[in-house]
């Protein structure tokens, strides 16, 4: 589900680039989640207050990777690259980051058939990628979005560590209106700055509702249902489920934008649900603490 709702996260990066830079929908995308959900956890903001000062790094370090960065750095690759490439580099690598970093520091175990599970996620988001053409795929190169967008994966690898490991006095909707309230004052110094020297956001209906779906949606909904994920099955597993997003946008660009739908489409998809369903079959079993 929360892959669904993340999914249209790169077509809005790459539609509005010429309506609002990237730091500004940062910044008002987090303040508008951070106001939507404040009504909801104040009453465990003020039971559980007392947590915060012994939690405060833990917290600033999420907010940072989790808020700030992540989506800022998907905003700003929009303004490079095209948005299947955001959705492609940055669902394929994610999952590696995050399987490399659990097993680093959280001891999670890499089975032999989460390998092989993941290698087949791989080898069907390269076919999405290159469209069934070794040509193609050999002339693929790394542009300055694709770089941002590999730091983006990477800041949200690093986040999905530290929710797992989330103070168990922190509840899951405190936990959130924390980290975005803190990664959208971390994001209040750029936006300053970036308002000086940007063009005057053209502020109209449509904007303010890309807004509040990014707010309300990619933020508040798609990060309950993720962390609820990661709770359940680990850091590295769920991040398994990020190469759905470039399958939903395929979906979403048939559906929204009228492109038609190919047998490679069809494949790649197929094989990145293939290679989930076969990741899943052992749970995942992190190692015992000494």
């Amino acid at each position: 589900m929360a892959t669904i709702v993340w999914s249209g996260n790169f077509i809005v990066a790459r539609k509005v680039i010429n309506d609002i830079p990237p730091v500004a929908l940062a910044f008002f995308r987090w303040l508008c989640a951070s106001i939507i959900i404040a009504p909801f956890a104040f009453k465990s903001f003020i039971a559980e207050k007392k947590e915060l000062k012994p939690n405060l790094s833990f917290l600033f370090w999420t907010a940072l990777f989790g808020v700030t960065l992540f989506n800022t750095f998907v905003y700003v690759a929009g303004h490079y690259s095209p948005a299947i490439n955001l959705a492609l580099i940055g669902t394929t690598s994610s999952p590696v980051m995050s399987i490399i970093l659990a097993a680093i520091f959280l001891k999670e175990r890499i089975s032999i058939i989460r390998i092989l599970g993941l290698t087949i996620c791989i080898v069907g988001i390269v076919l999405l990628l290159s469209q069934g053409s070794w040509e193609k795929l050999r002339g693929f190169h790394f542009s300055p979005g694709d770089w941002w967008i590999l730091a983006a994966a990477l800041s949200f690898a690093i986040y999905n560590i530290f929710v797992r490991k989330k103070p168990a006095t922190i509840s899951p909707l405190n936990f959130l209106f924390l980290t975005f309230t803190i990664g959208t004052l971390l994001l209040l110094p750029a936006w300053l700055w970036e308002a000086r020297t940007a063009p005057v956001v053209n502020w109209n209906w449509n904007l303010f509702l890309i807004i509040l779906y990014l707010g309300a949606g990619t933020s508040v909904l798609a990060f309950l249902l993720w962390n609820a994920a990661i709770r359940k099955l680990g850091a590295g597993r769920t991040a398994l489920f990020g190469n759905l997003i470039p399958v939903f946008s395929t979906l979403e660009a048939v559906w929204l934008l009228g492109e038609q739908i190919t047998t490679i489409h069809i494949i790649s998809g197929l094989l990145v649900i293939g290679g989930l369903v076969i990741a899943n079959l052992q749970k995942s079993q992190p190692a015992k603490s000494s």
